[in-house]
């Protein structure tokens, strides 16, 4: 019993320790630059570290975004998060037409790539199991799903 306790307690410091290492390591000036030159009027961001992007997360007039930089500062995505009224009719339709229309509507982001494309993101939820974020383009055409936790 001493010993399985042990390596429990081994275990949970080894998932502390890794958690706590992606938050380690230093903003890139090179990223920090990349955000300012792109979003110079952004207030109270705060930076996250996700190994393999370093995520903004800010306000922007009177909406929350979150903006996505590789470690050369190179710019990936943003996505901007949108109240239910403020959701594109086409999307609305999208997901009435789609097998999830009956279910709640959790969260809605709207995502802009650098290529000049936006996907909106929207949280699902039927029941405390059953969760999905639903993918549409611009014309509510539902792209994909994808289970959450």
């Amino acid at each position: 019993m001493k010993k399985l306790l042990s390596f429990f307690a081994f275990v949970l410091v080894l998932c502390i320790g890794s958690n706590s290492f992606a938050q380690i390591r230093k903003i890139p000036a090179a990223v920090t630059d990349s955000f300012s030159l792109k979003f110079p009027n952004a207030e109270n961001i705060e930076w996250g570290d996700r190994l393999t992007v370093f995520e903004a997360t800010f306000q922007l007039k009177d909406h929350k975004y979150q903006a996505s930089f590789n470690s050369n500062g190179n710019w990936k995505k943003t996505e901007k998060f949108l109240e239910e009224d403020e959701v594109p009719s086409a999307i609305k339709e999208g997901l009435s037409k789609s097998k999830y229309s009956d279910w709640d509507v959790k969260s809605n982001v709207e995502v802009t790539f650098p290529d000049e494309s936006t996907q909106y993101r929207l949280l699902v939820k039927k029941n405390d199991l059953q969760k999905k974020y639903l993918y549409f383009n611009k014309d509510g055409k539902l792209l994909r799903d994808s289970i959450t936790l």
